[in-house]
C-alpha cells in the first residue's frame, strides 16, 4: 500500500472515515531527542478501509485529520490513548472526542493491569502481532513496506478488539464504568505542561517548606528551559540533581560545584547561574504560598489496615474480574485507612459500590476477612 502524502488525499480519506460510527487510530512518534513528541505517522481504520498518513510529507496540511479527531459523530478508538491524545493536543490544541480506550476497557473487564496491545489482540482474536518494528526509526523516508504493514495491522486488529470489548461491556453492564474513566483522558489539564506544576512529576519527597519551595522553582526553570530548547527534561537537568539541589539549596557557584549529581563544570555555565537564581527565588518564597503536601496516615495501626484493605481489594478484583489498579490505588487505600471521608475515586461512583462500602465496613469492624474452602471471604460481624 502507499501512504497518504498530500493534503487532497488526506481530506478525501478523512471524509470517508467521518461517515463511520467509529474509527480506530494509532500514531508513531519520536520523543527521545525532543521535549514535544514529533508526530511521524498516523494510521486510521474504519469498518472497510485502513490508511497510513505520512505526517512528515512536505507540504501536507493535517487540518482534516485534526477535524476528524474533533468530530462528535465519530468515536475515536485508541489503545493506551494518553500519548496519542497528547500529540493531538500539542499540535492542534484540541482533545479527540468522543474516545474509547481499549486498555481501560480491558482493565474494567478483568484483563489485568495495563495490558499491552499485542497481548490484548492475542487474547481476543487469537492473532499474534509482529512487533519487530516497535523501535524502528519512523522519521526515515521513504517508509518501507514492512513499516506500512506494521502500522496498518495496529489499527485493523483494533477494530475487532473494540467491537468485542463493547459487546462484553454491554453484556456485563459496565459501559458507564469506562465512560467514567475517560474523563481524565479528555481533560486538557492532563496534557497541560505548566512549569509551575512540573515539581509534581518528580518522585522525591522533600520534608521542609524551604526544600519544597526550592524544588518548585528549580523544576519550573528546567521545564521552561526544556520547552524553549525542545529537548527532553533529563537533557537539561536530571531528576536526582533537582532533588539534591532542593535539599542543599546552593546559593553560590562554589556550593553548586560540590553537588555530585551535577556534571563537572556545570556551575560555570549560564545554567549554573540560572539554577542559583531559582534557588534564591525559592528561599525568598513565602511558605504560606506553598501547596500543601500529602500527609501519610497518622494512625499507629495504619499499616496493618492498609494490608487488610489490599487483601479485600484483591479478593473483589478476582471475584468481579476487574483489574485492581482501576478500582483503587495504594494511595487510595492509605487515605481510606486514615479517614472514612477520604476524597479518593475508590469512595465514589461504581468503585464505592463495588469496593468502597466494603472497605469502610471492614475498617469499621462490621465485616471480617476469613478463609473459606481455601479462598478469602467476607464475613459479617454482629
Amino acid at each position: 500500500m502507499q501512504p497518504i502524502t498530500t493534503t487532497p488525499e488526506l481530506i478525501a480519506a478523512c471524509e470517508r472515515m467521518a461517515a463511520n460510527a467509529f474509527v480506530t487510530v494509532d500514531t508513531e512518534f519520536l520523543r527521545e531527542s525532543t521535549y514535544y513528541p514529533l508526530l511521524c505517522v498516523a494510521q486510521m481504520a474504519s469498518a472497510d478501509e485502513a490508511v497510513v498518513v505520512d505526517t512528515l510529507a512536505p507540504g501536507i496540511d493535517l487540518s482534516a485529520f485534526y477535524a476528524l479527531m474533533a468530530d462528535e459523530k465519530v468515536v475515536k478508538v485508541f489503545h493506551a490513548a494518553r500519548q496519542d491524545i497528547e500529540i493531538v493536543w500539542h499540535a492542534a490544541k484540541l482533545i479527540p472526542h468522543p474516545i474509547f480506550d481499549t486498555q481501560v476497557a480491558a482493565m474494567v473487564l478483568g484483563y489485568g493491569d495495563s495490558i499491552s496491545y499485542d497481548q490484548l489482540v492475542q487474547r481476543i482474536t487469537g492473532d499474534t502481532l509482529d512487533k519487530s518494528l516497535r523501535f524502528t526509526d519512523w522519521t526515515r523516508r521513504p517508509l518501507s513496506e514492512a513499516q506500512l504493514r506494521y502500522a496498518v495491522s495496529d489499527v485493523t486488529h483494533l477494530r475487532d478488539v473494540y467491537l468485542a470489548l463493547v459487546e462484553d461491556l454491554k453484556k456485563r453492564g459496565r459501559s458507564d464504568w469506562v465512560a467514567d474513566e475517560m474523563s481524565v483522558l479528555i481533560s486538557p489539564e492532563t496534557y497541560r505542561m505548566e512549569p509551575e506544576s512540573a515539581w509534581q512529576r518528580l518522585r522525591t519527597r522533600v520534608r521542609k517548606p524551604k526544600e519544597l519551595a526550592v524544588l518548585i522553582e528549580v523544576a519550573a526553570w528546567r521545564e521552561r528551559e526544556a520547552q524553549s530548547r525542545d529537548v527532553p527534561r533529563g537533557r537539561v537537568l536530571k531528576d536526582e540533581a533537582i532533588a539534591d539541589i532542593a535539599v542543599q539549596a546552593p546559593t553560590t557557584t562554589e556550593k553548586l560545584q560540590h553537588l555530585r549529581s551535577l556534571p563537572k563544570g556545570f556551575e560555570r555555565s549560564r545554567w549554573g547561574e540560572a539554577i542559583i537564581a531559582a534557588v534564591e527565588r525559592g528561599l525568598a518564597r513565602d511558605h504560606k504560598t506553598l501547596p500543601p503536601q500529602p500527609r501519610p496516615p497518622a494512625a499507629t495501626n495504619g499499616g496493618a489496615t492498609v494490608e487488610l484493605l489490599k487483601v479485600l481489594l484483591r479478593m473483589i478484583s478476582e471475584q468481579h474480574h476487574v483489574a485492581a489498579k482501576v478500582i483503587a490505588t495504594v494511595d487510595d487505600l492509605e487515605r481510606i485507612a486514615a479517614s472514612d471521608r477520604a476524597d479518593v475515586p475508590a469512595l465514589k461512583g461504581w468503585r464505592r459500590e463495588l469496593f468502597g462500602e466494603r472497605a469502610l465496613a471492614l475498617k469499621g469492624g462490621k465485616l471480617a476477612l476469613a478463609i473459606e474452602k481455601g479462598k478469602v471471604a467476607l464475613v459479617e460481624r454482629q
